[in-house]
């Protein structure tokens, strides 16, 4: 297998060491850059697999650079996920129209920013394991009016269930559902980390859904799922 490269574009050092660690245990080859066009620069040399680019730097901005990614013949298909402060309208509209793939909104969630690492590249995180899980879950924006879909897969870090009825990313949802084995009710807040949407399949591995980010999994039901996560990776047909 090639070796995987990954661009991570940001001008404050503590922000582009904490994204290293998230790949440490990856046989991933890291580039970095501080300014927007020294990202340019690396993404014309390198031809990294994904790039997570900072919205605010020096010489050049984020929105910028990914544009001018976007818009190289070459370059265009390159993955491009914005990260931005605080997630206000207008900073997530000028990463909407520089036309990256997805968002992440500082301070930087570790399963959030792995599984998008995951879904734009295959990598898999040994850390937080995903195993299938086919079970009911009940999610929504209102607890008296929650839908009902199907979970079909599960990590620590959060569940990707199937439904046609999509709902846009970071909208913050409360979930429940029973764990089989150990049987267990889990009650927690979350968040669409990523959408698999009809129109527009991003991993065609998985159905239409959506890819939900755990938010306060209390200590108990984190070890249940740990449980559940060891016991199904060990008898996968159980």
């Amino acid at each position: 297998m090639s070796e995987i490269t990954v661009l991570l574009a940001d001008d404050v050092e503590l922000f582009l060491e904490l994204e290293k660690t998230f790949f440490r245990r990856e046989a991933v080859r890291l580039l970095t850059a501080r300014t927007g066009k020294e990202a340019v620069d690396l993404v014309l040399e390198h031809r990294p697999g994904l790039v997570f680019m900072d919205l605010y730097m020096p010489e050049m901005d984020g929105d910028e650079a990914c544009r001018q990614i976007k818009a190289h013949p070459a370059l265009g298909k390159t993955p491009v996920v914005m990260v931005t402060h605080g997630g206000r309208p207008e900073d997530l509209e000028r990463c909407r129209q520089a036309g990256c793939d997805d968002i992440l909104l500082k301070p930087i969630n570790r399963h959030l920013f792995v599984e998008t690492a995951r879904r734009f590249l295959q990598v898999i995180d040994r850390a937080a394991p995903r195993v299938e899980a086919r079970f009911s879950i009940r999610y929504g924006i209102f607890q008296q009016n929650l839908l009902s879909n199907y979970a079909v897969n599960l990590s620590t870090g959060g569940i990707f269930i199937e439904t046609d009825t999509i709902l846009p990313p970071h909208t913050a949802l409360g979930l429940e559902f029973v764990l089989p084995e150990p049987e267990r009710e889990i009650v927690c807040k979350g968040r669409v980390a990523w959408v698999n949407h009809p129109d527009k399949i991003i991993n065609p591995a998985l159905p239409a859904g959506m890819g939900l980010q755990f938010l306060d999994l209390q200590g108990d039901d984190l070890s249940a799922i740990r449980e559940y996560i060891k016991t199904r990776a060990l008898h996968p047909s159980w």
